[in-house]
């Protein structure tokens, strides 16, 4: 024991001795090192750098965020939310929002361990509508721990699942629309 931490201690010296001479190294020949060329003042280099363009303001990296696409967090996507929570019971294996699809993990319930049951939901569109996910069911039936058979069913059991989903979407939805619902300002309230 004690001869691989002297192991580890030497592997830890020797890699922080090479990123002290990789800094040591990248440091050489960089502008702006002289005292004497650059203003005592800490607001005067800090002009002085973003004048020069070496530097970045964050206000400035911030302007810029609207360019690019509109990205929702998952939480704002409402399939992607009523499938989470539809499926919670079941470990996750594969969740990959960009990728547009959850893959559980083999789950069984406590009753028959030999028979388990793995679900992969894939995102079509982000609206919700009946075509929008993809739904597979696989179902995986074991005589001991080494003789399995895995097959993919579809029944009941994808559209109930997809019906679920679906109607839990409906729900964040609405309450997404009703919360973010604001009244214009010189509209007037109508009375009963």
């Amino acid at each position: 024991m004690e001869r691989i931490m002297s192991y580890f201690k030497k592997v830890r010296d020797l890699v922080i001795s090479g990123f002290v001479l990789i800094s040591l190294v990248s440091c050489e020949g960089m502008p702006g090192g002289d005292a004497r060329e650059n203003p005592p003042n800490p607001e005067l280099r800090v002009k002085k750098n973003l004048e020069e363009g070496r530097g970045f303001r964050l206000d400035s990296a911030v302007k810029g965020l609207g360019k690019g696409g509109d990205f929702l967090f998952a939480s704002a996507n409402e399939l992607w939310r009523a499938s989470l929570d539809t499926i919670d019971f079941m470990p996750l294996s594969s969740v990959n929002y960009s990728g547009g699809i959850i893959i559980t993990d083999w789950y069984s319930d406590g009753d028959n361990l030999d028979e388990s049951v793995k679900i992969s939901i894939r995102f079509l569109t982000n609206e919700v509508r009946t075509d929008a996910l993809d739904i597979k069911v696989f179902y995986k039936k074991c005589n001991q721990v080494i003789n399995c058979k895995v097959s993919q069913k579809t029944g009941p059991l994808v559209a109930e699942l997809k019906k679920e989903i679906l109607a839990k979407a409906a729900i964040y939805k609405k309450q997404n629309k009703d919360k973010n619902f604001k009244e214009y300002k010189g509209s007037k309230k109508l009375s009963k």
